[in-house]
């Protein structure tokens, strides 16, 4: 039983991380698109508005609406 319980923790964590790391991945991509982006400036800073906002929701733990804002700057960006 507690092999059972330690291995439900195990996955139960790697699960968690595995969330929390794609945060980063969506700010480095939209760093990426910014260096090359052909939209306007009021359309940039929109963008980095939300990817600020997201920045800060994944700093807290908020992953979730991290993703959904780094997501809306994405589909500004087109990417």
């Amino acid at each position: 039983m507690k092999k059972f319980v330690l291995a439900a923790g195990f996955a139960m964590a790697l699960a968690t991380s595995a969330f929390a790391s794609q945060c980063p991945k969506l700010m480095a991509q939209i760093d990426e698109a910014m260096k090359t982006a052909t939209v306007d400036d009021a359309t940039k800073a929109k963008v980095m508005e939300l990817y600020e906002k997201g920045k800060a929701e994944h700093e807290s733990g908020d992953h979730a609406a991290s993703e959904a804002d780094l997501g809306e700057a994405m589909k500004l960006l087109g990417i």
